[in-house]
């Protein structure tokens, strides 16, 4: 009988000396390296790559074939959705090595990132930020931000249940889900 917390494929590869939390699942051919740490409860889809030291927090759901290189951090409860993708290095060469110039990319609290979104490393994701499919992030997203296309814009706001929100004249906004108050203020959105 095994005494491991989490669940793994068979066919996944979990190199020693990384850190996996309880509940978490791990499936088909997907790859986490020496020196990543997974939090509680989070699910890595198929064909995932988590490279050396990266980190994910708790509830982190990660969809089929996406790559989290070294210098990503991904905070509590974020999405990745099938195929987005992360850099780590902004001006790669195949003849110049770049590995101790990783740079750092944090996808804050709650975050989701769409299918097949690209993220320019260094660019932080603000909490419960909403990256549209295919976006191409070449800047940092503020909290709460909608951004869609590319290079990704932004075009509105997010409630932490995922709904668009709809500032009035008094610039508040309510989810339609959870009837939480939202107040957009000097271009900043903040929960009531």
């Amino acid at each position: 009988m095994s005494s491991k917390h989490y669940f793994s494929h068979e066919t996944a590869v979990i190199d020693e000396g990384c850190t996996i939390g309880e509940n978490t699942k791990i499936w088909h051919f997907t790859h986490i390296m020496k020196g990543a740490v997974l939090g509680k409860g989070c699910n890595l889809g198929q064909n995932v790559v988590v490279s050396p030291d990266v980190t994910l927090g708790d509830n982190v759901k990660v969809q089929n074939n996406v790559s989290i290189y070294t210098g990503v951090i991904c905070e509590d409860d974020v999405f990745l959705g099938p195929s987005c993708v992360f850099t780590n290095v902004t001006n790669p060469r195949s003849g110049v090595n770049r590995r101790g110039q990783y740079e750092k990319t944090t996808v804050k609290k709650g975050a989701s990132i769409g299918a097949n979104a690209t993220i320019v490393c260094g660019r932080d994701i603000g909490k419960y930020a909403f990256i549209g499919a295919g976006a191409v992030v070449t800047k940092t997203v503020p909290d709460y931000a909608l951004v869609v296309g590319n290079p990704a814009q932004q075009i509105g706001w997010m409630s932490e249940y995922g709904h668009r929100l709809e500032f009035g004249d008094n610039d508040i906004a309510v989810c339609p889900e959870s009837k939480e108050e939202y107040v957009l203020k000097n271009g900043v959105v903040t929960k009531k």
